[in-house]
């Protein structure tokens, strides 16, 4: 078995993650002897999470709670590479298919929900694993960030902007400032759209978004699994799952989307996989353009995920899936949960 380091790939670190954060109050703690157990798989697409998680699953006695941010919507299941139904008959799945392409569905709301899940795999004794490539999704989860659940105010959001124009971001920046220097200095003065967040929240509710943004863990023990490989190799299992993709009927799915009357404004089309078909189906692209577009956009979106789990997580224990097998992972799986105290 290869253990890769507390890192996967000499990616930079990004900026603090951009997110608004608060959200309904966590469990107290647990004391450390008693916390129960969340096994957690991530890596970039086509790492093989899914067809890992499964077989720890089977193997622990374990459910599975999807922490893709695609993969929640219903009707979008070759673009997204959802877990196919007889892959999901294996093992009970939590999480996919709640909404529809065309509903917006927030950080916090998928925070609540896999909170939710992931008590009721705990009551029913078995095996949580959380499961997915969605960075924030996975973040949120683990560090128990705090997500304000205020409501955009659009004429608020107008004045600020109009401010940040008049005056100059810096100016807007010292507002900021004057009400809440804790989220100032951690918020660049060029990023207006922050600035202008954190100002609505505290003008909406006279509380500091550096207070509703604390973070709160959940009580579990987590063991953090990463999966990785050599870049050129994900690079060709990216380029075979796409081919796949297209010629299990992708374009199709597509089209049945918008035949459903989902447009490309909905907040499931502006996905990978998805959006790229747009100036196919308006006539001002080709079928051989949509794969390129969907290969190069792949390949980015695999280096942001790097770029992700680099920068916002030291724990991860990264596993190179070309030296080990299933068998090995959940060994190691086993192991941790036989040493209670182990990190």
């Amino acid at each position: 078995m290869l253990w890769t380091g507390s890192h996967a790939a000499a990616e930079p670190a990004p900026a603090p993650p951009d997110h608004e954060a608060a959200a309904d109050p966590q469990p107290e703690p647990l004391r450390e002897s008693a916390l129960p157990p969340l096994v957690v798989i991530l890596g970039p697409t086509a790492s093989g999470k899914t067809t890992l998680a499964i077989e720890v699953a089977r193997a622990l006695d374990g459910e599975i709670v999807n922490a893709d941010s695609r993969q929640i919507y219903r009707d979008m299941d070759i673009g997204t590479a959802k877990p196919t139904p007889a892959e999901r008959a294996l093992a009970p799945h939590h999480l996919l298919d709640i909404v529809s392409p065309d509903q917006t569905y927030t950080l916090a709301e998928f925070q609540r929900a896999a909170y939710a899940a992931l008590s009721a795999i705990r009551l029913n004794d078995h095996l949580p694993l959380l499961v997915g490539g969605t960075g924030q999704y996975l973040t949120a989860v683990i560090e128990g960030w705090g997500i304000p659940e205020v409501p955009p105010n659009p004429d608020l959001r107008a004045e600020l902007e109009s401010y940040a124009v008049e005056h100059g971001p810096r100016a807007l920046h010292e507002r900021l400032g004057q009400h809440d220097p804790t989220a100032a200095e951690r918020i660049d003065y060029r990023n207006v759209r922050r600035v202008v967040r954190a100002l609505e929240v505290f003008l909406e509710t006279g509380t500091p978004i550096s207070v509703l943004q604390r973070k709160q863990p959940p009580p579990y023990r987590i063991l953090q699994l990463g999966l990785t490989l050599p870049r050129e190799q994900l690079y060709t299992r990216v380029d075979a799952r796409i081919d796949r993709m297209l010629a299990g009927g992708l374009e199709d799915e597509v089209r049945a989307l918008l035949e459903a009357g989902y447009t490309w404004d909905c907040p499931a089309m502006s996905g990978l996989g998805y959006a790229q078909w747009q100036p196919y189906f308006e006539g001002t692209g080709t079928r051989d353009e949509v794969a390129v577009a969907i290969r190069q956009e792949t390949r980015a979106f695999v280096r942001r995920q790097y770029t992700w789990f680099n920068g916002h997580n030291g724990r991860i224990r990264w596993l190179d899936v070309t030296q080990i097998t299933p068998g090995d992972v959940i060994g190691l799986v086993r192991d941790w949960l036989s040493t209670p105290h182990e990190e």
